[in-house]
């Protein structure tokens, strides 16, 4: 496995390549670079880096306290299936800010597994659990 490095430092964050993975990925399909912007201005941002290029993120909206949403994951594809993923979760549930928090939830159609080897499973009582949604063209 090549060596990477995670860092939360917005400014070294590439957010032509966020946007441009994101745009094109069912959950953020159309995804502008000024929407990416201001989500990475009022979120915790996780970038992975390989000598110095970014290759995935992730990002966190919480109060640091009681309630963290985990969102838009990815590693780009070319760099998939190297272990990168699982190191990325690990370093986000561990992180210093947000080990303490005490509900995480995330919305996601695949990588189930991943996300269940750290300790994400399926939301006990659904019915309970309400969304607005004010975008027309959003995919259920």
């Amino acid at each position: 496995m090549k060596a990477i490095t995670i860092d939360t430092t917005k400014n070294k964050l590439d957010a032509r390549l966020i946007t441009d993975f994101i745009a094109n990925s069912y959950w953020g399909k159309g995804r502008t670079i000024e929407q990416t912007e201001n989500s990475i201005e009022n979120s915790i941002n996780f970038g992975v880096y390989m000598n110095n290029e970014q290759i995935g993120y992730a990002r966190v909206i919480t109060d640091y306290t009681i309630f963290a949403y985990l969102s838009d994951v990815f590693i780009i594809e070319k760099e998939r299936g190297k272990g990168y993923s699982k190191r990325l979760l690990n370093y986000i549930v561990n992180h210093p800010q947000l080990k303490h928090v005490e509900k995480w939830k995330l919305d996601t159609a695949d990588a189930h597994g991943l996300y269940q080897k750290f300790g994400f499973k399926e939301i006990e009582n659904p019915k309970r659990m309400m969304e607005r949604k004010t975008k027309d063209n959003i995919n259920d």
